[in-house]
């Protein structure tokens, strides 16, 4: 394991490292966290024993995203250079050379949903959500969301996922290939997405690599040129009332009321 109690390394037999985030139970994150694992992700890269990533989080949900209060450790971002840097290190993880495999237990939403979506495959259990739920928080979508997620669901599934900010179950999810695998059972997750990148490990690994780049062709870049777009949108919206209101129901735990103001 690495040295770092946030973000945690295991290498795994048959050329499969586990990279996992450790802030449960929701694992929100901030830019320093984005960065370890862009960092972490980098130090795999290198390594050429390894064939694969698992990525995985501690606790009760994959990732609730930006913190906005309560219990995670930082609040979310309200400056155009905070957002800015996370999302310059969000654009890291879609850079990298090995495919990676997302074990998502509970909840990915929000920038979490980014998260899920910046692995290759992911892999969903019964009690899986996704959930972009920015207009729910009177917000704009995030985390270069704007083209990684259609190039997963297709323009449509993305479009209904951004505008209503709606809860996608597992089956849902496998239906329009947001999840690539289901497991039995959640605790059976993470040993689903091992599975996983172990057999893409026992492919050839330039082949691998080759082939991984062709259909990957220009996402990173697509990424980093969106974000400061999204940044900008998520700017003025959060000055807006119904900013406030999102963020005030979803700590409530209420439906929001929003008066387009």
């Amino acid at each position: 394991m690495t040295a770092s109690t946030a973000v945690g390394v295991e290498r795994l037999t048959d050329g499969v490292a586990l990279v996992e985030l450790h802030r449960p139970p929701h694992n929100y994150f901030d830019a320093p966290l984005v960065t370890e694992i862009a960092d972490r992700y980098a130090e795999l890269d290198a390594d050429r024993s390894v064939r694969a990533i698992v990525l995985a989080s501690e606790g009760r949900n994959f990732c609730a995203g930006a913190n906005f209060g309560g219990d995670g450790d930082r609040t979310a971002a309200v400056t155009t250079d905070v957002a800015e840097a996370l999302y310059a290190q969000g654009a890291r993880l879609f850079a990298v050379g090995l495919p990676v495999v997302a074990a998502v237990q509970g909840i990915a939403i929000g920038g979490g949903l980014g998260l899920a979506v910046s692995a290759d495959f992911r892999v969903a259990g019964p009690g899986t959500r996704f959930s972009a739920n920015f207009s729910r928080l009177g917000l704009h979508q995030g985390f270069g969301l704007s083209v990684s997620l259609p190039r997963v669901v297709g323009r449509q599934h993305a479009l209904d996922m951004l505008v209503t900010g709606r809860r996608v179950g597992a089956e849902e999810a496998f239906r329009f290939g947001l999840a690539d695998r289901l497991a039995a059972t959640d605790e059976a997750i993470r040993a689903e997405a091992i599975a996983l990148a172990t057999e893409i490990a026992a492919a050839a690994p330039l082949a691998v690599r080759s082939i991984r780049a062709t259909q990957k062709a220009g996402l990173a870049q697509e990424v980093a040129a969106i974000t400061g777009h999204e940044a900008s949108e998520q700017l003025w919206l959060r000055g807006t009332a119904d900013f406030a209101e999102g963020v005030a129901a979803s700590l409530g735990r209420r439906a929001p009321r929003f008066r387009g103001e």
